[in-house]
């Protein structure tokens, strides 16, 4: 990853075909290491390639991968105690969240 990041920092800065002596440099100014191996891989993988097309493609396929956080949806018949409980349980919450200021506000 590391090398894929100073990959893309010297291409941003308007290099396009960034070499492994680039890549081998920016790391080095931060103290890091390059892995020849996985240097070369990333350069091979990348040679010939628009970043900007690359980068297209990948947003194109992680808006097709679900990452929501619906829950399961409840069963039919505890539907209406499941309503009933909810806003029970959000008045505790105020109830809870008032008490943290200590009688005063902010701008008191």
């Amino acid at each position: 990853m590391k090398h894929l990041a100073a990959y893309l920092l010297i291409a941003l800065a308007g290099n396009e075909s960034p070499s492994a002596s680039n890549i081998k440099e920016v790391l080095s100014s931060v103290g890091i290491d390059a892995d020849s191996e996985r240097l070369e891989k990333l350069i091979a993988e990348l040679e010939g390639k628009d970043i900007n097309e690359l980068i297209a493609e990948g947003s194109a396929k992680l808006a097709s991968v679900p990452s929501g956080g619906a829950g399961a949806a409840a069963p039919a018949a505890a539907g209406g105690a499941a309503a009933e409980a909810a806003p029970a349980e959000e008045k505790e919450e105020e109830k809870e969240e008032s008490d943290d200021d200590m009688g005063f506000g902010l701008f008191d």
